[in-house]
């Protein structure tokens, strides 16, 4: 059963509790020699909506607020909900909000088994977990918003369950075959799989997060050094060294696309480093009636780097009437071009 009072507390919504100052990390932390403790983890990150789960293994963390119809909101690899926070924060005045931290990553760490091994993190685990983290919270019908591996999986939730999606946005999303970026297929190699969960510089990793920002320069130093704190969180590493080998996006059948009866928003950052662009024509051409928004000058993941762009487009289409989509589509303002 979900429990509905979060276990710690923090002073804002949208930030960590120590956001006023970040504490220095020693040597052997910055190379990844040490982990950060999934408790200090918890104290850090969680929100003042902050809930958690017992679900296959893990305490996972999520947040609930708001009222109205249902918002799922889902993340993408190495992420966490933290990358909704702007735009939950805005839509929790009209709706629900859920968003969780996927496994491994982000506050809920990995997934064991009953002999406390690691999960791996593939897709039919992925489809167990997302039914059995929305059953616990009574969740039959929503909207889901979904990016990158979290597209992935928020799509084929409704494909597989056809009458529970009500709406559908997918944003920079994964599913089509692609290479993988770099920074994720260095865990494709034995030796950084052996390695890494000893060591791993946090200069890698915020190479990684820069790389997702259309404009690096607009990160700031409290979001960088939360992504760093949860790739070195305890076991994490090694669960997505396990996870990595089950990318397989050529064995996806994406033709079932076709299929899908639900109206559905694409949006896509134009300078994505990640997934082709190519991809959300692709998207937008297989789903019936898609429509689709392209955002120059955004990356990978245009919620977190510029989510009043995000929030106005999201807003026009969960109005769900026609002039709402139509001004979504025709609204240019010299910032995005957008394209059916």
């Amino acid at each position: 059963m979900a429990s509905r009072e979060p276990r710690s507390s923090v002073s804002s919504s949208t930030r960590p509790s120590n956001s006023a100052a970040l504490p220095p990390r020693s040597l052997a932390a910055r190379l990844g020699i040490t982990s950060v403790p999934r408790d200090e983890l918890r104290r850090r990150y969680t929100q003042s909506g902050s809930r958690f789960v017992r679900i296959m293994g893990a305490d996972v963390h999520y947040v609930d607020e708001g009222s109205g119809d249902t918002i799922v909101m889902i993340h993408g690899f190495a992420s966490s909900l933290h990358t909704w926070n702007r735009v939950a924060d805005e839509l929790k005045h009209t709706h629900r909000v859920i968003r969780l931290d996927l496994p491994p990553f982000g506050v809920t760490g990995p997934l064991r088994s009953s002999t406390g091994v690691i999960e791996t993190m593939n897709l039919p685990t992925y489809r167990r977990f997302i039914d059995t983290f929305l059953q616990a919270l009574g969740v039959s019908r929503a909207v889901f918003i979904g990016n990158s591996l979290g597209g992935l999986i928020a799509w084929d939730y409704a494909v597989r369950h056809r009458d529970a999606v009500g709406r559908l946005v997918l944003i920079d999303s994964a599913g089509f075959p692609m290479k993988l970026p770099i920074y994720i297929d260095l865990f494709n190699h034995a030796l950084v799989r052996a390695s890494s969960p000893r060591w791993l510089p946090e200069i890698i990793i915020k190479s990684a997060v820069r790389n997702v920002y259309g404009d690096p320069r607009k990160l700031d130093a409290i979001t960088l050094r939360r992504y760093v704190d949860f790739f070195h969180g305890e076991g994490t590493r090694a669960a997505i060294g396990k996870m990595v080998p089950t990318l397989d996006f050529e064995e996806l059948d994406t033709d079932v696309l076709t299929t899908l009866a639900v109206p559905t928003l694409v949006l896509w950052g134009a300078k994505d480093r990640w997934i082709p662009t190519a991809h959300a024509a692709e998207f937008a051409r297989r789903i019936p009636g898609a429509k689709s928004v392209m955002y120059p000058g955004l990356g990978h993941i245009p919620m977190e780097e510029a989510p009043e762009r995000v929030l106005a487009d999201l807003r026009a289409f969960l109005g769900g009437n026609a002039s709402d989509s139509e001004e979504l589509l025709l609204r240019e303002g010299g910032s995005r071009r957008a394209s059916v």
